[in-house]
């Protein structure tokens, strides 16, 4: 594969990343589950991931293929891969159009499908840089299409999701393609209102689940044929080789297990619940006056932001070859990876991924208040500032180095956001996020010294020194960076360390929050809890899971307890 090729794929894959959560916010067709997004972001991720052959990214397209939308385009990647110059374009896009269809037993149209079809009348001819600007017009007509072609989507008054999500793709590929550098445009300027959901929309909570499996099959291609008689909806199977993978949404768990199990082996299995996600989606939005960004370094989940109506800023997480943004990972892998001897680190997004990123915030809010991870940290924050310098005559967009990370940012963005809801002016807000940063404190227990130092953060002698003795750190994210606090030889001892800790900062009457952190640990935590609660009954308490840049660096184990003083009703 070219150098070219695989940067411009990278691009399209940073584009299409940077813009998943409005994917999300008017996911409405098939159902209304907002998770077309992060589908697009996992399935795709192989993308973006460390240099490979093509056989192998073909491969892992396959197994991290997540969702309808997912499934389908992982279908069309596949075959698209192969198109590395511009006489092989026309035809791995014919291809990857043509399987694309072939993968859904029911295809509708007004989707990704009729936006490959629009795609592959552009990719005819061989293609040069020259018609880019026709092929970009002629694309966004095809998304607007859509809005006519499916009743839902009308209703709503959006594009489809899925269709958008293929557009952001290669508006992020085709520059990079045709031996330029990528540039950002604003999706929202270029589909106005069709990327903004009605505000009248609304739709009944879906019961059931939705189910991605792998199975390994003795390699009948004719196999796949029984998936339409699967009791299920929004069925796509797709194969390689001996692979065999399958997604639908379904009433019944055990009944697809039993229909499955002929089959073959079942390699792997991923179900999400359709009626929590399409409750959620159904949620009326914040009316606030000012709009909250922050980074996922801090412990806030996917989730969580998302009901909150905060946009959050993904770093990535590397696991061998494995490259996924952090709120995409399922803490289990990092963990269990780390146990086992893998590799591990992190990665900031590209700077073009932050500059889409704060466009997309931008060009959806009025005004923005970006609460950064520390500067000691991340390059965030002085990429943002840059951005803004030259983006942001009108002063919409401010932001503030909160000089930390992980569960006492999560805190301060929490009792922002508490602060904010309603009309409050953007200027209290500010000042108020200010003040925030003074009432949070967290402290970080670590289990093993080997990771800090697999990671570089500590010498290897150091740790080994460490371990031999077990010692345990305490460290605390300042403004100036991690510093220890104390050190431990023991859980027991970390428990102690906590408490007085936490006797120190809060009354046992004051209202404070108190957030204590997992890794792979929640039961050891959840114990801890109690004691927690009983000597705090005024203070709200909840065990949360890590943020997974701070594991990554800290490594199984670890846990947290971070707190906010007089937390804002």
């Amino acid at each position: 594969m070219s150098d070219t090729f695989r940067q411009a794929l990278v691009a399209g894959y940073e584009c299409l990343a940077a813009w998943a959560d409005l994917l999300d916010r008017i996911n409405v067709f098939p159902i209304a589950d907002g998770d077309t997004g992060r589908n697009l972001v996992i399935s795709l991720s192989p993308l973006r991931g460390p240099e490979r052959d093509i056989s192998e990214l073909r491969k892992e397209l396959l197994r991290s293929a997540r969702g309808n939308s997912g499934n389908i385009a992982s279908v069309f990647f596949r075959c698209f891969l192969t198109g590395d110059n511009a006489d092989q374009l026309p035809d791995a896009v014919r291809r990857g159009r043509d399987e694309a269809w072939r993968s859904v037993p029911d295809p509708r149209p007004g989707t990704m499908l009729t936006f490959f079809d629009t795609l592959t009348e552009c990719f005819q001819k061989p293609w040069s840089g020259e018609t880019l600007s026709g092929l970009r017009i002629r694309l966004e007509d095809a998304v607007r299409a859509t809005i006519t072609q499916q009743p839902q989507l009308r209703r709503a008054g959006v594009v489809d999701a899925g269709a958008l999500g293929m557009y952001l793709f290669f508006e992020g590929f085709m520059p990079v393609y045709a031996g330029g550098a990528p540039v950002v445009r604003s999706v929202t300027e270029t589909f106005g209102d069709f990327v903004r959901l009605s505000p009248s929309y609304r739709d009944e909570p879906e019961r059931g689940y939705c189910v991605d499996v792998m199975i390994e099959t003795g390699g009948d291609a004719h196999q796949a044929e029984a998936c339409p008689s699967l009791p299920g909806e929004s069925i796509v199977a797709s194969r390689r080789g001996k692979c065999l993978k399958i997604h639908l949404h379904t009433h019944d768990l055990e009944e697809v297990r039993s229909r499955l199990r002929p089959l073959g082996k079942i390699l792997g299995w991923a179900e999400d619940d359709l009626y929590r996600q399409t409750a959620n989606f159904n949620r009326p939005g914040r009316d606030d006056s000012v709009h909250i960004m922050t980074d996922a370094a801090g412990s806030l989940t996917r989730e969580e932001a998302a009901l909150m109506d905060v946009s959050l800023l993904d770093s990535y997480i590397i696991i061998g070859k494995q490259c996924l943004p952090e709120t995409c990972l399922a803490p289990s892998v990092l963990y269990d990876a780390m146990r086992s001897g893998i590799r591990v680190s992190t990665s900031q997004a590209s700077v073009f991924e932050r500059h889409q990123h704060y466009t997309n915030v931008m060009g959806r809010h009025e005004r923005v208040l970006y609460l950064c991870v520390g500067s000691a940290y991340t390059g965030n924050y002085e990429t943002a500032v840059a951005w803004k310098k030259n983006h942001d005559p009108q002063d919409r967009m401010t932001v503030i180095d909160t000089g930390t990370a992980s569960g006492r940012l999560a805190l301060i963005v929490l009792a922002v956001a508490a602060f904010s809801k309603g009309k409050t002016r953007p200027e209290d807000v500010a000042a108020f996020a200010g003040d925030a940063v003074k009432n949070a404190e967290e402290y970080i227990f670590l289990d093993r010294l080997a990771y800090l130092a697999a990671g570089g953060r500590l010498s290897k002698s150091g740790a080994f020194f460490g371990d031999m003795l077990r010692m345990k750190p305490v460290v605390t994210p300042l403004a100036d960076g991690a510093k220890k606090a104390g050190l431990c030889r023991s859980r027991e001892e970390q428990e102690v360390f906590a408490l007085k800790t936490l006797e120190k900062s809060l009354a046992p009457d004051e209202g404070g929050f108190i957030f204590l952190e997992y890794s792979d640990n929640h039961d050891q935590v959840e114990a801890f809890s109690h004691a927690v609660r009983n000597r705090y009954p005024r203070s709200r308490v909840v065990v949360h899971p890590l943020s997974l840049t701070s594991g990554a660096h800290m490594g199984p184990g670890a846990w947290a307890v971070a707190f906010y003083r007089n937390f804002p009703e």
